[in-house]
């Protein structure tokens, strides 16, 4: 199982395992990561699982993701995923995400 790091909106610093298969939003909120809500259930709708990539690489996004990005995530930049949308796998091992938000 890749371990996944959190950066959750007061500072703290949180390393989930991610099952590959699963979004990183499903990893997020079995673990309560502040922040990560995932109110459309991972339909790719609301932007509540918003969080910046700061480390490692992760494949583009598709447009449905970029597009949801643009209309309803809160102060998106180049580095923005929707963890809803973000499958885990092994190669993910050591990736970092900044919870988007206050």
């Amino acid at each position: 199982m890749p371990e996944i790091t959190f950066i959750e909106p007061g500072g703290t610093s949180r390393t989930v395992a991610a099952t590959p298969g699963e979004s990183l939003m499903v990893a997020a909120t079995r673990a309560g990561i502040a922040g990560i809500i995932g109110e459309c259930g991972g339909s790719c709708m609301c932007a509540t699982c918003h969080c910046y990539l700061e480390a490692g690489t992760l494949p583009p996004p598709d447009d449905l993701e970029a597009e949801t990005l643009e209309f309803n995530a809160e102060s998106p930049r180049p580095e923005s995923r929707l963890t809803c949308q973000v499958v885990a796998t092994e190669g993910m091992a050591g990736i970092v995400l900044r919870v988007a938000g206050k």
